[in-house]
């Protein structure tokens, strides 16, 4: 009986209720939180779901899934060398039209305004005491994509990655709660009821030599925006030359949701109670959230420039889109003007923006990182 008590006692000793500390308590709560958003209120759940499930795993005392030679800590070099956010991009490029962008050029001045919060924000985070090449990052988050904020994050500033991924993918979740206040603050009744011209339709051969000439002329003039860049245009040269159906429906299902799973799983598991509970990582959230505002804001702003001078009507709601998050802030935009006017269809017009944005968050992940780098 005494051996048997001694027994007892020494696995209690090392099991993780032992072990346990404050830290881990809380961080298994977090991660519980999370996967309870994407489970139960669906935000993001594709995401959201790997994510707090490898915050749970790492986080559990004495697990070692994340240490040296730990099964995690293999996939995180996935995300440590720059080899998942590329890849998911061409998902995201398979899936892509962008036809909505090339009927309506002009639109991608639009994504380009929406960008303004990444840099509005890398100003911030410097006067906040972070370095410049974590408020490069940091401010990233504003463009509202995840992969590239993980990119960019891994090239620049690879201690900050966990805390950036969670709220870049958070906000990218709840565009349907932090984009309608703002859209509605700064547009009228009559700008949110404003019908638009049908966009004309798309010439096939254009839409084949979109990725093409657009890859070199970025190539040529930003290389290091390449590796995403490149990408995206790969998986959507796969879709539109409609000749490699096998290959647009690996990209845009299998390798996409097999990439998604290893990074959100890793990502999760890299924000340990250790690396995650400090008070830079409630600065990054609340700097993350002012970048995706400010990005928000800018894009309806230049939308209302551009209706001003414009012969055809625009509603400067799409602007709003000019963040990357497809398509969640294009349909944000579609919800609002059905709200204000049931014949107000505005979701193509919407994609032109949030295409764009995909592209001119991605170019300034890479002339950050070019400048910064080098």
């Amino acid at each position: 009986m005494k051996e048997l008590v001694t027994s007892l006692n020494d696995f209690f000793l090392v099991s993780g209720i032992y072990t346990m500390n404050f830290g881990s308590f809380l961080m298994i709560t977090i991660a519980c939180f999370l996967l309870f958003l994407a489970i139960s209120k669906g935000f993001e759940p594709l995401l959201l779901i790997p994510i707090g499930f490898g915050m749970l795993l790492s986080n559990l005392p004495n697990s070692s899934i994340f240490s040296e030679g730990g099964l995690i800590n293999f996939f995180y070099y996935g995300v440590k060398l720059g080899i998942f956010p590329p890849l998911i991009f061409m998902g995201i490029g398979a899936l892509t039209d962008f036809s909505p962008l090339i009927s309506n050029p002009k639109t991608i001045l639009l994504g380009a305004a929406a960008q303004f919060g990444i840099f509005t924000t890398l100003i911030g985070s410097i006067f906040l005491g972070f370095n410049l090449s974590q408020s490069a990052a940091i401010g990233i988050i504003g463009g509202a994509d995840g992969p590239t904020a993980i990119y960019t994050a891994s090239k620049l500033a690879p201690e900050l990655i966990g805390p950036i991924a969670v709220a870049a993918y958070s906000y990218m979740a709840l565009v349907p709660v932090i984009q309608p206040p703002i859209i509605k603050a700064l547009t009228t009744k009559e700008e949110r009821s404003r019908e638009m011209e049908p966009p004309p339709p798309t010439n096939q051969k254009i839409l084949i030599l979109f990725p093409i000439f657009t890859t070199i002329f970025i190539g040529l003039l930003l290389p290091s925006a390449i590796p995403l860049i490149g990408m995206l245009m790969l998986g959507n040269l796969f879709r539109e030359s409609r000749i490699v159906e096998r290959l647009v429906k690996t990209t845009e299902n299998s390798l996409l949701n097999i990439v998604t799973i290893f990074l959100g799983v890793s990502v999760g598991a890299s924000m340990t109670s250790e690396s995650f509970l400090k008070w830079e990582t409630i600065g990054i959230l609340l700097l993350g959230l002012f970048a995706f505002a400010i990005g928000t804001a800018t894009g309806v702003i230049f939308g209302k420039i551009m209706s001003f001078f414009s012969k055809t009507p625009i509603n400067p709601m799409i602007g709003a889109a000019g963040v990357s998050a497809v398509p969640m802030s294009a349909r944000v935009v579609q919800k609002i003007g059905l709200e204000e006017n049931p014949k107000n269809f505005l979701l193509m017009h919407a994609m032109g923006p949030n295409v764009a944005g995909v592209i001119g968050s991605a170019i300034a992940a890479g002339l950050l990182i070019s400048l910064i780098q080098n």
